[in-house]
């Protein structure tokens, strides 16, 4: 299994914040952003301090995808 973070994505579209945005509120680095779009490992501190901010659960910001599917999207 690996993750995705297109739910992130989708979730700042709708609500209008840009990444930056998102990056200096949660107080997070510019590394993790980049981590998120490659759909790398994000510590749990940063994925607490995303859903924090965006007051969401974890469901609502990533899904889990068998790698197989993840290739495709």
């Amino acid at each position: 299994m690996s993750v995705s973070y297109k739910r992130l994505f989708e979730l700042l579209i709708d609500r209008d914040i840009t990444t930056v945005q998102l990056q200096q509120n949660a107080g997070y680095s510019a590394n993790i952003t980049t981590r998120l779009r490659n759909d790398d490992y994000v510590s749990m501190e940063s994925i607490e301090k995303i859903c924090s901010t965006l007051r969401c659960g974890v469901d609502d910001i990533l899904e889990f995808v068998p790698r197989d599917k993840r290739r495709s999207l």
